[in-house]
């Protein structure tokens, strides 16, 4: 499958603000293995930053507002759902010239990055100093297999003529939780990052027992992992899944 991580780069000449990096390519190398002596960061703190960098140019050739704080939001909205607050910002953005669907669709994947440092550039990761953290490691090794068996599907269709550019398409395989009280969806990982699903009802106190409140938080780790298995049985099962989301109530 190709990779547009590049090509991107090159077309919008993309840079790096801080000088110690010579291009885009070594500073994600050098950010995601820790090579420059920082602590190593993820997939998805890279392809936040990659994609707001794209933003930001995009940005400054239209002569639109470019202040951290506004791009950090307005990024939010273009890549995720909030649809009252992401119809607003469609039409303030349109007066710029931009179509909020066709930005959305320019941002690259957690998964097109992974195989950007991995694939194409052939960076390696030194794991055996890294802190245990099996639920995150589950969950992402859950997400790998989804996606891996789902674009061994896209390269079948292709193969039988069946679905035109498969082998293209990008796989997109997410987990994300939902709050039981209202309609907050979070990706999982932001979710463990911050401590919570939905900030509003996280912070209200609880006023069930003890032993239930125990028994409820077991329940909700049963139905993730059962949400996880799931996951991988659709993507297995149904050749024409290309982007699946687990949903998990906490």
């Amino acid at each position: 499958m190709g990779c547009k991580v590049d090509p991107i780069i090159e077309r919008h000449s993309l840079t790096v603000p801080d000088p110690g990096y010579e291009s885009v390519d070594e500073y994600l190398v050098a950010r995601w293995t820790g090579a420059d002596g920082r602590s190593s960061v993820g997939y998805k703190t890279l392809t936040e930053w990659f994609n707001k960098r794209l933003l930001k140019r995009l940005y400054e050739d239209h002569s639109r507002d470019t202040v951290s704080a506004h791009l950090d939001r307005e990024y939010e909205l273009i890549t995720g759902d909030e649809d009252l607050q992401r119809d607003e910002l469609a039409a303030d953005i349109a007066t710029d010239g931009f179509d909020i669907d066709e930005l959305a669709t320019m941002m690259v994947s957690w998964s097109t990055m992974r195989h950007h440092l991995k694939d194409c550039l052939g960076a390696e990761k030194d794991t055996s100093t890294a802190e245990t953290d099996w639920e995150s490691n589950t969950v992402q090794m859950a997400r790998e297999r989804a996606t891996e068996k789902a674009q061994s599907v896209l390269s079948s269709l292709h193969s039988k003529n069946r679905l035109r550019d498969a082998d293209q398409a990008e796989v997109d395989v997410q987990v994300k939780l939902r709050c039981p009280e209202c309609s907050v969806r979070v990706p999982f990982e932001d979710a463990v990052e911050r401590g919570y699903v939905c900030r509003t009802h996280a912070e209200t106190p609880s006023e069930e027992p003890e032993r239930e409140r125990v028994q409820n938080q077991y329940s909700s780790l049963a139905l993730s992992y059962v949400a996880i298995e799931a996951l991988q049985a659709v993507v297995s099962g149904e050749p024409f899944l290309l982007e699946a989301a687990t949903i998990a109530a906490f």
